[in-house]
């Protein structure tokens, strides 16, 4: 099969960052799907492992984690899928990933795709939308229902590829007030899209911002969260929820006691890392999101579209990415 792979950590302009390769066909056992890639997205996640993990000496590193794609066989002990189903995803960090022809991956993790969208536009979802929901129902326990709670929730980063469904989740789900930072015309007018109350310059003092809106009781940091932590620590109310996703260097959590915060870190890969026993409610988060994408609740939340999926056009979507300059998700579609 084609992959794109790497074997040593290098900056994205070097020839070797990515390159196109050949590898064995995977095989099927347990409970893995054998999925054939029709379309990926690109991830912060994805550069960052390029930049700081290498594979063992003379092995290649595939990248990649959200795709869409068609089944083309299971393992023995696969219960919800079958041969040709169109499924999405968002993998598994300690497997090898999506850049490839062919993917195995445990079913517990799989959806079946919205019968609404193609592959491309599948492809932009499950990572981000896996990270929204747990980080907004699980981590921050928001509860869905459109009844006002008058609560107010900030999300930081909102024009970014978790920010753009998270913000459709929250306004979608539930009775919060959504208040949206993006710091460029173009992403201000991107998250009123998709259904921001409010939209506010995160380049500014984040606490003068958004003074006018009343107390914010949830504040979730997607990027740049230690740039951005002593506003957060000054504008969230008493006995308010901070979650963030990002790696900040340092935070230093004494700044929360005053006022009785709570951290939440979300990290959507906790489930398949350590086989939990709910990793299949990831599967069906799957299946309820692609439930609400058909009922025309969410959109996918394609950015850009990179073309063919091969090392030169994932070495742009990477530098894009890495600019900090992306509008929602980069995707790829086809070998």
């Amino acid at each position: 099969m084609k992959a794109i792979a790497y074997q040593h950590t290098l900056p994205i302009d070097h020839a070797d960052a990515l390159q196109d390769i050949t590898l064995p066909d995977p095989v099927a056992t347990g409970r893995d799907l054998l999925v054939e890639i029709k379309a990926i997205s690109v991830n912060p996640v994805d550069t960052k492992i390029r930049q700081n993990v290498a594979p063992e000496a003379g092995q290649w590193k595939v990248l990649g984690w959200d795709a869409a794609g068609v089944v083309r066989a299971v393992g023995p002990e696969v219960a919800h899928f079958k041969v040709g189903d169109r499924v999405w995803y968002a993998g598994d960090l300690t497997r090898a990933g999506t850049n490839a022809e062919l993917h195995l991956v445990d079913e517990r993790i799989v959806g079946h795709m919205p019968a609404t969208l193609d592959f491309a536009q599948a492809a932009a979802l499950p990572l981000t939308a896996i990270t929204a929901w747990e980080m907004l129902f699980d981590r921050l326990q928001l509860v869905p229902g459109k009844q006002a709670t008058g609560q107010q929730l900030l999300i930081i980063g909102a024009s970014g590829g978790v920010g753009s469904i998270m913000t459709q989740l929250a306004r979608r789900l539930t009775g919060v007030t959504v208040i949206g930072t993006a710091s460029r015309p173009e992403t201000q007018a991107w998250v009123r899209e998709l259904g921001a109350h409010h939209v506010v310059d995160h380049s500014r003092p984040l606490a003068a911002e958004v003074a006018r809106l009343g107390p914010i009781t949830h504040v979730v940091s997607l990027n740049q969260t230690d740039a951005h932590f002593a506003q957060i620590v000054e504008l969230i109310a008493p006995q308010g929820r901070f979650g963030l996703i990002d790696d900040p260097a340092a935070l230093d959590v004494r700044a929360l006691k005053r006022k009785s915060l709570s951290l939440h870190w979300e990290f959507m890969y906790t489930r398949s890392m350590f086989g939990t026993a709910d990793m299949i409610a990831q599967h069906q988060l799957l299946e309820e999101i692609a439930a609400l994408v058909d009922a025309g609740l969410l959109r996918s939340t394609v950015g850009d579209h990179f073309g063919r999926i091969n090392a030169t056009n994932l070495k742009r979507a990477h530098a894009k990415l890495e600019s900090n300059t992306a509008r929602g998700k980069i995707v790829l579609e086809g070998f």
